[in-house]
């Protein structure tokens, strides 16, 4: 048997939310001890609570006599996964009242006239979030396009304002995928605070602003998990990342290696949370199947709380985004031009 869990929309107030809080996760965890499975977070159903909260922030804004939301979404090449992810975020763009435009360029693109795009859209008041799909053409240098971009239209979350703002725990415009991560642990009620944390990939979108969010101050300006966390990378020894995740009460696997957590390397009861996205061919069918870097069906049988792949962090990367761009068109960041410049230049 399996349980699938999703957010805290509690409507009673006869008791504190703390209090059913922590009586939902008891019972969580009883149902994945009778059931010896973990409880299967469903990325999809938190994903379209965010966008439900999403939606009503739009209407809201535009009810006050504000422009609605518009997201300007670069496309460089034909690359089918990135064509893909794209027509995820306009679809849910629009899912949520967010208007949307893709600008299609094609792979010979120069990074001069891609620069000069990027620069046409920053100072377009009708542009609130910007982003250029990555990856790039290898003769096009992916740090230049997002330090290109307006940090207060920013809604990756790549540009160096916004990375140096997230790691002095500021208010900012956070990247997808990390704060994605984040949600799906708070809203499920995992705690943090004091805990061990292992996060396997140090990749300076996904793997390091997900290790800098679980492990600062939770009485920040940007409120941190307070975990002890711990980053493996591709010359971690296997034996040594073992140590760690056996010992690791959440585990965050974003390394893009399939099968790289087993179960045999975590201890019972274990939170994790698969961020890896490969495409493997199946040895049955013979097709490519989405596989992440969990061993999925081993780590069930032991864990906690997992997530799928497809199906889990995946989704919330998208309304994350959504969540991203309405902060964007409030002007909620505001920064001084000529630092703007003299950062994207440093």
């Amino acid at each position: 048997m399996t349980f699938f869990v999703v957010g805290s929309h509690i409507k009673e107030d006869s008791f504190p939310l703390s209090h059913i809080l922590n009586r939902k996760l008891c019972w969580l965890n009883l149902f994945c001890q009778l059931s010896r499975e973990a409880v299967v977070i469903s990325g999809k159903k938190l994903a379209r609570q965010i966008r439900e909260e999403a939606r009503v922030d739009v209407e809201k804004w535009v009810l006050a006599g504000h422009r609605r939301p518009h997201l300007s979404v670069v496309l460089v090449g034909d690359n089918p996964a990135s064509h893909s992810y794209v027509l995820n975020k306009t679809r849910a763009a629009a899912d949520v009242g967010i208007s949307s435009e893709t600008i299609l360029k094609h792979s010979d693109i120069s990074e001069e006239e891609l620069l000069d795009l990027i620069y046409k859209l920053n100072a377009d008041h009708r542009v609130d979030g910007l982003l250029v799909q990555l990856p790039l053409p290898d003769h096009i240098d992916e740090r230049t396009i997002c330090n290109a971009v307006s940090p207060t239209k920013d809604v990756d979350g790549f540009h160096v304002v916004n990375v140096g703002r997230m790691c002095l725990d500021q208010s900012t415009m956070l990247p997808a995928t990390p704060w994605g991560v984040w949600e799906i642990i708070k809203r499920t009620g995992i705690p943090t605070l004091g805990k061990n944390v292992v996060v396997a990939g140090r990749s300076k979108n996904v793997g390091m602003p997900i290790a800098m969010l679980l492990h600062t101050d939770g009485r920040h300006e940007r409120p941190g998990g307070d975990a002890t966390v711990t980053i493996s990378h591709r010359y971690t020894p296997k034996d040594q990342l073992r140590q760690h995740t056996k010992i690791a009460d959440i585990i965050v696997a974003a390394a893009g290696i399939p099968n790289l957590i087993t179960a045999d390397m975590i201890k019972e009861g274990a939170a994790v949370i698969d961020v890896g996205i490969n495409r493997v061919q199946d040895p049955v069918t013979g097709k490519n199947r989405l596989v992440g870097d969990v061993d999925f069906e081993g780590v069930r049988q032991k864990a906690g709380f997992i997530t799928p792949v497809p199906g889990g962090v995946g989704p919330m990367t998208v309304a994350m985004l959504m969540k991203n761009t309405i902060k964007a068109a409030k002007n909620v960041l505001l920064f001084p031009p000529e630092r703007i410049r003299m950062a994207a230049a440093s």
